[in-house]
């Protein structure tokens, strides 16, 4: 697997839509290549933006969050709150302000919706059968330091490899063994694109002979299938003793 950053200028909100951002910037792309996008880079272009002293930021927590933690279960700081966006654990409901310029940028709206846009509009202007498409956050892990990258949204192949039915190298058949494709390939690619002042939000991965692409959008089968629910397991017994309060309040 190899990994391309692509340096771009800064991005300020609603300056150019996401197709006009990519069209200046990806000069090239071949069959069965993997481009990367930051969600800030989505978000920025879809105007979603809020300056930073125009509103509280528990209460913009409280507005952006399908949930959040109640306060004192989460520490003070709103960088900890527990929150829950698009099925996704988070914190402070993906609201940042680095490179911002003075305004919070909130998470992306509809990003699966995005990322299946910005691979039918590659597909269409390379004349390419196979392209994957990425939208990354950041996030931490748990009981490790330091953030990682995550995909929130995929679209162009199956985010999952499946092991399950399969033999071990001793012959025992695997039971849950999956491999998380997306996620391993939007972690590479944040890694190299950065989390400061790279100018680098865009990246090109290519040589990934183990990505099964698809020419269609992935389906609410295959999307279901690479989005486990929170309350499920393994992590149920953490996600059921968080009171969860319901977002999207004023």
């Amino acid at each position: 697997m190899r990994v391309s950053t692509i340096t771009t200028q800064a991005i300020h909100s609603s300056e150019m839509t996401v197709v006009e951002f990519l069209d200046s910037y990806v000069t090239d792309l071949k069959e069965r290549d993997v481009i990367v996008v930051t969600s800030k880079v989505v978000a920025l272009c879809q105007g979603r933006v809020v300056p930073i002293n125009s509103i509280d930021k528990e209460e913009l927590i409280r507005r952006e969050a399908d949930y959040y933690s109640v306060p004192g279960v989460a520490s003070q700081s709103s960088r900890y709150h527990y929150t829950i966006v698009n099925n996704t654990f988070n914190f402070a409901a993906g609201i940042d302000e680095s490179n911002g310029n003075g305004d919070y940028v909130l998470w992306p709206n509809d990003p699966q919706r995005e990322a299946n846009q910005i691979r039918q509009h590659l597909r269409a202007r390379f004349h390419l059968q196979h392209v994957g498409v990425i939208i990354t956050d950041s996030t931490i892990s748990l009981s490790r330091w330091g953030t990682i990258g995550i995909a929130i949204a995929h679209s162009g192949f199956l985010a999952n490899k499946n092991y399950i039915g399969t033999p071990d190298i001793f012959g025992r058949i695997l039971h849950l063994s999956q491999a998380n494709v997306a996620g391993g390939i939007a972690a590479a690619a944040v890694l190299c694109m950065g989390e400061g002042a790279e100018r680098t939000p865009l990246a090109i991965v290519n040589d990934v002979p183990f990505v099964k692409f698809r020419v269609h959008n992935p389906t609410d089968d295959e999307l279901h299938y690479y989005i486990s629910p929170l309350n499920d397991e393994p992590f149920k017994p953490f996600f059921r003793s968080v009171p969860w309060e319901r977002g999207h309040t004023n």
